[in-house]
């Protein structure tokens, strides 16, 4: 992989798990990290880890809720009066949302903060991310999903992981459909596999990623997200799924072009644009 130095890179969910673990590695090549996470403590630590491995150089923290649309747009504020260049947009905030609820914003919190959330900071970072990258954080879960763009407030009622398994087509939807829409702009997803973090904290999940002996470390999980930020462009297809480095076929319906305009569409409606 190559060096970063110079680049800016953009991490949501970047506080603990997979996006730290990318934001020390992506420091100790040199990249500029700007950290986004939710828990101001947590995000105080990852602080002071990243700083450690870039150096001694302090890197940029903003605190969003990305289940509430409002944070988004604070946190695109602070960015925009920051930086006139972002080369890296990783997406990687997100996770599982137990219960049948609503976020303020009136969406299915599952979907809202692994895909709503992320594809507003895209939009609103739109100008900034020309001739960049955009990376969103996805999973084999999306094989569990049967995603519907009309029915982004939750109205149906799936289950926990079927909801799940929606918001990870949707990242794999996203990324493809912003290689057609933005073809100045890099855009890929990828699988991170089963790792050690607090993915699923308070459901069960939590624990059961650290028991089980074959769950990756979360610097392991991270691999393919730093690897597709430091690998030079014409190596890479825009709009592709990774996992392991490697491009790979996500499941028919998620690698349905109309379904990918189709959720585009609801999506700019569902954010306001």
């Amino acid at each position: 992989m190559g060096d970063l130095t110079g680049r800016t890179v953009v991490i949501t969910g970047a506080s603990s798990g997979i996006g730290l673990a990318a934001a020390v590695a992506m420091a100790r090549r040199g990249a500029h990290v700007v950290l986004v996470g939710r828990d101001p403590d947590r995000l105080t630590a990852a602080v002071a880890q990243v700083t450690a491995a870039a150096g001694g150089r302090t890197p940029p923290a903003y605190r969003a809720d990305f289940t509430r649309l409002d944070d988004v747009h604070v946190l695109v504020d602070h960015l925009r009066q920051r930086y006139q260049r972002i080369d890296v947009l990783a997406n990687n905030a997100g996770g599982v949302v137990p219960g049948a609820s609503r976020t303020a914003d009136g969406f299915e919190p599952t979907i809202q903060s692994n895909h709503l959330a992320g594809f507003l900071l895209s939009n609103l970072l739109r100008e900034q991310l020309r001739n960049g990258r955009i990376i969103n954080t996805a999973s084999v879960a999306h094989t569990w999903g049967n995603l519907d763009p009309s029915d982004l407030r939750g109205e149906h009622k799936a289950g926990m992981w079927k909801r799940y398994g929606a918001a990870k087509q949707a990242n794999i939807l996203f990324a493809a459909e912003a290689a057609r829409r933005w073809p100045d702009i890099m855009s890929a997803s990828y699988h991170p596999g089963f790792v050690r973090s607090r993915f699923g904290a308070g459901i069960g999940v939590h624990l059961m990623t650290r028991v089980t002996p074959f769950a990756k470390t979360p610097e392991q999980g991270a691999d393919t997200l730093v690897w597709l930020v430091a690998t030079p462009r014409p190596q890479l297809v825009s709009g592709g799924y990774y996992e392991k480095r490697k491009l790979i076929q996500p499941n028919p319906q998620t690698a349905d072009a109309r379904l990918a305009a189709a959720l585009w569409d609801a999506s700019m409606t569902a954010v306001g644009f």
